[in-house]
Formats: structure tokens, C-alpha cells, sequence
């Protein structure tokens, strides 16, 4: 299984719609996918429809010990795509886990159980960060072996992804040296706007390759979507944000690493 992180410390930028929406381009190009909510908000488990009467057992549980991954996962509507959805009782895991000695590999340890003790078997799994740089996304870092920025086209765009990317540095150093980053995914592009233009190429001159060419456009149904409980690709599969997030898992997949079948 392949673990993908998909992370950014500052809020709004598309995080969670990358998220969402990239799981299910991938479960529809038949991968066998999983898709975890680490933000305590849940935004992700209620843009695919969990409601929070119907999450029983939640990432919580599973950095807690207190549910096995087999009992945390469940179906969605989307076939091939399950949700290891959150709780508000997330909030509360870094206080309840600070003292601990493997406080960071919770996550990892969690996600070693596909396959075995009654868990699906997954090719891809991709997480959704909480906005910060702290114990929950420590341990999407450490769990994950590479990582996915959303970058929204705005003014202070590169001066929060340098902070990100010290932080992936030390993680490589002291917790997970094989973490690698696939990409740098530009949002809420507006080619009417001069500044994302501008934004665009000096994201690019600075990180080069590393950045998609797909950029995902501002878009009215990919803001509609998570309301109705729908990925945008269900949604309306035909709109600007639909088409590009299909072009993005497109791209994606030509940047993964060489393990998706897990025993």
C-alpha cells in the first residue's frame, strides 16, 4: 500500500477538496483505496457523506489502540473507496498522546494492520491533515512515504510552504528517512486574477518539477460538493474541477512509488 500524506499547515487552501476528490479519481481508475480523515473538524467524512451519527469508530480510536484498523474503516458510496472517517474527539488525541513513548508512529502502526486482523488489503491510502504541524500530521509524516502540498495561489503561498518543508526535513532525519514528496498541487487557480499568474511562475521557478503541471481552478461545484455529502466527481463530473482532479490523479500516478499491491 501506498501512503500519501496530503498536507499544509495554513487553512483554506484546498486541502480537504484535494483530498476527497483525488481518492475518488483513483478508486474510479481502479485502485483499491482508502481514505483517512486526521483533521478533528471531519470536514473530509462529511464531504463523503459520513454523518456523524455514523462514525461508531474514528481515527481517534485507532491512534488511541482503543479499535483495530478493521474496526475503523467503512464503506462509501464510491466503489473502492472506504473512509477511516473523524471524530471531535480527535481534538484531544495530542494532549492524550504527548506523554506517550511511540506518540509518533500511532498512525503507522494502525495502518500496518491492512491485510491482516481482518483489514482490507489496500493499493493506495490518502490522508488529510489537520491545518497544522503537530502530532496528528507528525504522525501522517511518519506513517507516509510521500507527500502531497495543495498550494493555493495567493501572495504568502511560499513563505508557509518553507515552514512545511523544514518540517518534512526533520521528520526525514529523525522519524521516517525514506518520506518523500510526489508534488506540489496548485488551487483555487483563477486565470483572471494577474497575481495567480504571477504566484504560478515563482512557485515554479522555485520548486520546479516537483510542482503538477494540473492546476485545479476555482470553481463553484467543487464548493457546492462537499454540502451535498458528494465528491465533486460524483457531484458533477463534467465541471472545470471535476475534469482536473482527474487529470491530476492522472499525473499523480506516474510520479508513485513502486508498491501499490499490499499482501
Amino acid at each position: 500500500m501506498i501512503i500519501v500524506a496530503i498536507a499544509n499547515q495554513k487553512g483554506g487552501v484546498g486541502k480537504t477538496t484535494t483530498a476527497i476528490n483525488i481518492a475518488t479519481a483513483m478508486a474510479a481508475t481502479g485502485w483499491k483505496t482508502l481514505l483517512i480523515d486526521l483533521d478533528p473538524q471531519g470536514n473530509a467524512s462529511t464531504g463523503m457523506g459520513v454523518g456523524a451519527g455514523e462514525r461508531e469508530n474514528s481515527s481517534y480510536d485507532l491512534l488511541l489502540e482503543q479499535a483495530t484498523l478493521a474496526q475503523c474503516v467503512q464503506p462509501t458510496e464510491i466503489p473502492g473507496l472506504d473512509i477511516l472517517p473523524a471524530t471531535q474527539d480527535l481534538s484531544g488525541a495530542e494532549v492524550e498522546l504527548v506523554a506517550v513513548e511511540d506518540r509518533t508512529s500511532r498512525l503507522k502502526r494502525g495502518l500496518d494492520q491492512q491485510g491482516r486482523k481482518g483489514a482490507p488489503s489496500y493499493d493506495i491510502c490518502f490522508i488529510d491533515c489537520p491545518p497544522s504541524l503537530g502530532l496528528l500530521t507528525l504522525n501522517a509524516l511518519c506513517a507516509a512515504d510521500t507527500l502531497m502540498v495543495p498550494l493555493q495561489c495567493e501572495f504568502f503561498a511560499l513563505e508557509g510552504l518553507s515552514q512545511l518543508l523544514q518540517t518534512v526535513e526533520r521528520v526525514q532525519q529523525r522519524f521516517n528517512a525514506n518520506l518523500g514528496i510526489v508534488g506540489i498541487a496548485l488551487t483555487m487557480f483563477d486565470r483572471r486574477n494577474r497575481l495567480t499568474d504571477q504566484v504560478s511562475d515563482d512557485v515554479r521557478d522555485c520548486l520546479g518539477a516537483l510542482v503538477f503541471d494540473s492546476v485545479i481552478p476555482r470553481n463553484v461545484r467543487l464548493s457546492e460538493a462537499p454540502s451535498h455529502g458528494l465528491p465533486a466527481l460524483v457531484y458533477d463530473h463534467s465541471c472545470a474541477g471535476s475534469r482536473a482532479y482527474i487529470a491530476l490523479a492522472r499525473e499523480l500516478i506516474g510520479r508513485l512509488p513502486e508498491k501499490r499491491i499490499a499482501a
